[in-house]
């Protein structure tokens, strides 16, 4: 059964704050009316072993019988590890033992944010060939791997599709994020409609748009590969044409999860109060 999730990222604002801890917005995320929950990387506390920390968060999730349905987390496999791709690959499947631990079905791990002075094309080799064992590593753990469309370099749905298809990998899919296709200034239809196919998880998430031929709207925005200002809306009040991308998405077959990553400015609870309900309205009319 498809699930409806919420990202702990979408609490950030309030974790920031020290209103809550990432540990506390899965009571939170369930409180809400949410599905399940993606963790987004390991917030534990100072001083605290990330093997602890992973050990309560599995316990916190079984005691709220609150389903995960990924762990998500940072990496770069260019430059991560201080541009040791042997170690960055070792760390990033000790992260998928963490997942294990969790009970996660899937994990993203990111590409790369860019390699100086090579185009994507030519480090795309590379690339193919380290998110390649660790997709089979995955696989030896019962979890999918997947790579967002995240980080400018590794985002254009040209760039993901090839990327998808150098790893040639049964147990590697794409997390397809609506949203993010707009950071390098891509319509989220015509991108959604390129890789529906190979998606693995999906997430929802909406911008407000202002061209780049005006002046910086101020706080909050930020700007695209090609100068347009973005900020994080909630799902269903900004440009991202989100029932559309479902219907595609569903019109190409997928029958899989989704999460809600709400980055906006406005208040954490109530912003993703808005966009559950405006997701699960889209979601049913589809």
């Amino acid at each position: 059964m498809t699930k409806l999730a919420c990202s702990t990222y979408s609490f950030q604002q309030l974790i920031n704050l020290g209103e809550l801890t990432q540990f506390q917005t899965l009571a939170k995320a369930q409180e809400l009316g949410f599905d399940a929950i993606e963790i987004v990387g390991l917030e534990p506390a100072e001083g605290q072993k990330e093997e602890v920390y992973v050990q309560e968060l599995k316990a916190e999730l079984d005691r709220l019988n609150f389903p995960i349905t990924s762990f998500t987390f940072s990496a770069d496999l260019l430059n991560g590890s201080d541009g040791d791709s042997v170690a960055e690959v070792n760390r990033i499947k000790k992260m998928i033992d963490y997942a294990a631990i969790l009970g996660a079905p899937r994990v993203r791990h990111d590409a790369t944010w860019g390699a100086a002075g090579k185009t994507f094309e030519q480090v795309l080799p590379e690339l193919a060939v380290l998110c390649r064992e660790i997709a089979s590593y995955g696989e030896s753990k019962g979890i999918q791997t997947t790579v967002e469309n995240h980080g400018f370099f590794a985002q254009d749905s040209l760039r993901m599709e090839a990327l998808y298809a150098a790893v040639d990998h049964p147990n590697f899919k794409l997390l397809v994020d609506m949203g993010n296709f707009l950071c390098v200034d891509e319509s989220s239809v015509d991108a959604v409609s390129r890789l529906a196919r190979v998606a693995g998880y999906v997430h929802l998430k909406d911008f407000h748009v202002k061209s780049g031929n005006q002046p910086n709207p101020g706080t909050g925005f930020f700007q695209s590969r090609a100068g347009n200002y973005l900020r994080g809306a909630i799902v269903g009040h900004g440009e991202v044409p989100v029932a559309q991308c479902l219907t595609i998405l569903k019109n190409q077959g997928y029958t899989g999860d989704f999460a809600i990553e709400f980055e906006g400015i406005e208040d954490n609870i109530k912003g993703l109060e808005i966009s559950l309900e405006n997701a699960r309205n889209y979601l049913f009319a589809r």
